[in-house]
């Protein structure tokens, strides 16, 4: 058992502002992501726990928890995919609260679900983040070409997907 260090108040702060900052936006970066209410309130609080758990070895803790999160979220679905039958899309009908239930939003997370996992990870990271591309590289561990050029094809997929939809 590992033992457990005392944390003071002071040392919290910048976790609490960082959480207040950005945890709406994550949680709903990771649902867009994930497609489960679940996994994307897990991922998110496992990240900050994390967090706090490494303290002042962190230097920028708002993309600490962001890559921290989506890594969670996309363990957690690589290994529900391992022990249960594929599937194609994130459930919608789970998200449809969260996101309000308008018919736009639900379309458009049902289009997500039929992007590539790459794809989905720099969309929502890009457009519901608001990273840029060099960001998201970083985030990624990969280059900011690699990024746009994901971010091309899946915005063309989402369009093709989206059109045929309106048809």
């Amino acid at each position: 058992m590992q033992n457990a260090r005392t944390v003071d108040r002071d040392e919290l702060a910048p976790f609490a502002e960082a959480f207040e900052r950005t945890h709406e936006r994550l949680w709903r970066a990771l649902l867009a992501y994930a497609g489960d209410p679940e996994v994307a309130s897990d991922a998110a609080a496992e990240a900050y726990a994390q967090a706090v758990r490494r303290g002042v070895a962190i230097v920028d803790i708002d993309a600490w928890v962001w890559r921290a999160a989506f890594r969670i979220a996309a363990g957690e679905l690589s290994r529900r995919r391992r022990e249960a039958p594929p599937v194609d899309a994130p459930d919608v009908a789970s998200v449809e609260g969260a996101l309000g239930g308008s018919a736009e939003a639900l379309e458009l997370l049902d289009a997500l679900g039929q992007v590539s996992d790459r794809q989905r990870r720099v969309l929502v990271l890009r457009y519901v983040g608001g990273y840029s591309a060099v960001e998201i590289a970083r985030l990624l561990d990969t280059s900011a070409g690699s990024v746009r050029v994901s971010l091309l094809r899946a915005r063309r997929t989402l369009r093709s997907l989206l059109e045929d939809h309106d048809a």
